[in-house]
């Protein structure tokens, strides 16, 4: 059975099987890592991750604190989902509370919804309700999920769709943490 878990190193292999099913998307989400093959390279990388969540003062320009979790069945990675802890510059636009990646190999098969509603109580016990996630307008799979996940469009800015969502109670995830 598939569940949400904080990012370690012993999920490397899948997850870089799974970013080699989505060069761009690795592009974008690994931000010049280096060789994730390299074992220190990607505990480095996972610990990053997971300090990402820590609060602070602002790393770069519009940087803010964000939790990051991995969906996966046993050691199989299967999704991201993130939850940035506040909103600034372009996440009222762009970018939203929660922002979430299926690798392609295990879409269409309730994993993007099912991750996605896992990870709703995680913003609650973060302080976040509703939260604000967004889509480009023609991207149909996710507008699904995010309607599935409880989502109420409030309107649509350039090519992007901006949702709320209510995130529900403290998960026993979350309550564990304290």
């Amino acid at each position: 059975m598939p569940e949400l878990v904080r990012p370690h190193v012993r999920f490397q292999k899948s997850y870089l099987a799974a970013l080699a099913e989505d060069p761009d998307y690795a592009q974008r989400m690994t931000r010049g890592a280096g060789d994730l093959s390299d074992e220190d390279v990607f505990a480095r990388h996972v610990d990053r991750l997971l300090r990402e969540a820590e609060p602070g003062p602002p790393r770069f320009e519009g940087w803010v604190p964000c939790t990051t979790f991995w969906w996966v069945e046993n050691d199989e990675f299967l999704a991201r989902v993130a939850i940035r802890h506040e909103l600034k510059g372009d996440l009222w636009t762009v970018g939203g509370h929660i922002g979430y990646w299926v690798r392609p190999s295990a879409r269409r098969r309730g994993h993007g919804l099912a991750a996605f509603r896992a990870v709703l109580p995680e913003a609650a016990a973060l302080g976040i309700d509703p939260a604000l996630v967004t889509c480009d307008w023609n991207n149909e799979p996710s507008r699904r999920i995010i309607e599935a996940g409880g989502g109420v469009l409030e309107n649509r800015i350039g090519v992007k769709l901006r949702f709320w969502v209510p995130t529900g109670s403290v998960s026993s995830f979350a309550r564990s943490r304290s």
